[in-house]
């Protein structure tokens, strides 16, 4: 059966990751997406290694292994925007699609005729998507901005860390999100913005234009500290692994290494100090219930890591599994990827490209989205730069309707 957005076509003139995370989920629930790209370079992540991925024959080819994260299901065109001649095909090419997603600057693509205004007068119906850090407007608008910069200015990183010394943490100060939030963030916003478009399109018959930020979107993200900001006025402490309302509720010492152990109210805290055989710790008066364990947390981890750090992190997972305690290993991807229970959802997917594109390849990661009727689809593999464009100015540009 076709994907749930096999009928609508997406013209994508995105790069890097925001826009691309965004596109190639439309992708995987149907769409037809065109990659617009640059002939020259293509996509700025194509260039961003190490770790190239490979053709059939195993040699590097140009394309990092960061590019192939965030554009399957895509066909891949070069254009030249610079060019009048480019700027007509891209015109003629949203004429005949429902979606457009850009992530240039603030007012860059209007220099070429290609800004919602021009493109809205030749397609009523089209739904056009910007994402950029700050937004179409207000006084940051101009400005060129990134990841780490909205993970800072939106409050993301003082909140992220290890514990200061003060607090009773090691200390090390602000820390980012290893993986660029922002960016998915902003592109798991966007799909839902466009769709929700899509489906206003049902009742109106026109499109409209979305402004997706960067710096929106993280600050949305931390919403739920933000709530308790405003509610005292005082800016949340960085906590490292641990959770500010709950404890324990964090990650532990062992004999070989690191576990998470979690107690969410004080039935699960008093089977936890059984397992650990230390009933008796459960019954403190400083331990008896939430707002005791977290007056006295700092006390509560040396306690417990006493006894943690006797047996190793298997010991205390097979101990705590029949018994609903909170628990994880803390995995590296070679564990993520033996654990059975992403084994058994297929998290891993493998991905050919065709021997006209040199072949290969590609693992990637499968999309969390499961749905009944209409399933994800994994119909393209990452393209080579350029890969579809005959192929796709001749079938779009010859077609008779959008």
């Amino acid at each position: 059966m076709a994907g749930a957005l096999a009928h609508l076509r997406v013209l994508d003139l995105t790069r890097v990751l925001a826009g691309p995370w965004c596109t190639q989920t439309l992708g995987d629930l149907g769409a037809d997406v065109i990659k617009i790209e640059r002939p020259d370079t293509g996509d700025d992540t194509r260039s961003w290694g190490p770790q190239w991925l490979r053709d059939a024959a195993g040699n590097e080819t140009t394309d990092s292994a960061y590019f192939s994260s965030c554009n399957r299901n895509k066909r891949s065109v070069c254009i030249d925007l610079t060019t009048p001649e480019g700027q007509q095909t891209v015109r003629e090419l949203a004429a005949k699609s429902d979606i457009l997603v850009e992530n240039y600057k603030v007012g860059d693509l209007k220099r070429y005729g290609l800004d919602y205004e021009t493109l809205q007068a030749i397609n009523p119906k089209l739904v056009y998507c910007s994402i950029t850090a700050y937004g179409q407007d207000g006084p940051y608008a101009e400005r060129p901005g990134y990841d780490l910069l909205c993970q800072a200015e939106g409050g993301l990183m003082a909140i992220n860390g290890h514990a200061d010394a003060e607090d009773g943490g090691p200390g090390g100060g602000p820390t980012k999100v290893v993986i660029a939030v922002t960016d998915v963030l902003s592109g798991l916003n966007a799909t839902i913005a466009i769709l929700a478009a899509i489906e206003a399109r049902h009742r109106t018959g026109r499109g409209q234009k979305i402004d997706i930020a960067l710096l929106d979107c993280v600050v949305q993200f931390a919403a739920n500290q933000i709530a308790s900001y405003y509610l005292t006025g005082k800016q949340p402490k960085r906590v490292g692994n641990a959770h500010v309302n709950l404890a324990p509720y964090q990650s532990f010492k062992t004999h070989d290494g690191y576990m998470i152990v979690g107690a969410g109210n004080d039935s699960q805290w008093r089977k936890l100090a059984a397992a650990m055989g230390a009933p008796e710790l459960a019954m403190r008066a400083e331990y008896l219930e939430m707002k005791d364990r977290n007056k006295n947390r700092k006390q509560l981890v040396v306690d417990m890591e006493a006894i943690l750090t006797t047996r190793s992190t298997q010991h205390w997972l097979d101990i705590f599994a029949s018994l609903g305690i909170p628990h994880a290993p803390i995995n590296t991807f070679d564990q993520v990827f033996a654990h059975p229970q992403v084994k058994h959802r297929e998290l891993r997917l493998d991905m050919q490209r065709p021997a006209t594109q040199g072949g290969g390849n590609i693992a990637m990661v499968r999309s969390p989205i499961r749905m009944s009727d209409t399933p994800v689809e994994y119909r393209y593999a990452p393209p080579a730069k350029g890969a579809d464009t005959d192929a796709v100015t001749r079938e779009v540009l010859s077609e008779t309707n959008c």
